[in-house]
């Protein structure tokens, strides 16, 4: 990895708030959220990522859920046009954060709509969930972007989740991995593994073997051991009651020069 640079942002005050789509709202802890925020930054420091915190927008209840804000291909980040009008007032602060680490800017505008999340990058292939926060137009400007700097630009319905990354993440090796009953076609993938848990689909590379993963995907974590990698486990509960996830709480800047 030339750079292991990674944006973060604090949960602000009204989290709580935060928007569900697929599941049930429960009370959500913000002085617990935000033990569990420091937890994931420090674990993703203790493993050799640089973090940078982007300015806080605390009238923004899913703020904390940064890697919605944009999706980096190369050094060149896409700034989302979120799909969920609230969320929009997030976008600012984060795309002065990417300027500021040497990214070149692009935008995605209306009547475009796209949410990182529903971005997976494998290698040079580009997956992008399109049927909840990301429409069509977002997908067909995300690949304006990227297709010239070599992606390979796939989309990828979905129904059952908030996003492409709520069901589906990938290995180091490539290896997609989902939870059955929540991915709608793995054929579109090329090698895909199931895995026993929901939580257990997302992963975060972290260098090497290493993977950090919700310590709610205990099965999982078990499974991706006995495979060879290291899971390195944390507790994102009142994230999860958002329909968070550990890709959620992070962008990762793997390809920046300097």
């Amino acid at each position: 990895m030339p750079s292991r640079q990674a944006l973060v942002r604090r949960p602000g005050p009204r989290i709580a708030e935060g928007l569900v789509t697929h599941i049930d709202r429960q009370p959500v802890d913000p002085a617990r959220a935000l033990h569990q925020w420091e937890r994931y930054v420090r674990t993703l420091r203790d493993h050799g990522w640089r973090t940078t915190e982007v300015a806080p927008a605390d009238d923004c209840p899913d703020a904390v859920f940064i890697e919605d804000t944009m999706v980096v291909f190369r050094d060149v980040a896409l700034i989302a046009r979120p799909g969920a009008d609230p969320r929009r007032p997030e976008i600012p602060a984060a795309r002065a954060a990417a300027e500021a680490l040497g990214c070149s800017v692009e935008e995605v505008r209306a009547p475009g709509t796209l949410d990182g999340g529903d971005v997976l990058k494998v290698g040079d292939t580009v997956y992008v969930g399109r049927g909840g926060r990301t429409n069509a137009e977002g997908v067909c400007q995300l690949r304006a972007a990227f297709e010239p700097l070599g992606a390979r630009v796939v989309a990828v319905p979905i129904s059952r989740v908030l996003h492409l990354k709520s069901a589906v993440t990938a290995l180091p090796d490539g290896t997609v991995i989902g939870y059955p009953p929540l991915v709608e076609d793995p054929a579109v993938f090329p090698a895909f593994r199931p895995v026993p848990e929901e939580a257990g689909a997302h992963v975060v590379l972290l260098g090497g073997e290493a993977l950090l993963m919700a310590a709610s995907a205990p099965r999982t974590a078990e499974l991706l051991d006995g495979l060879g990698y290291r899971t390195v486990l944390v507790d994102i509960g009142e994230f999860e009651k958002l329909e968070g996830c550990v890709t959620c709480l992070s962008v990762r800047l793997r390809e920046l020069s300097g």
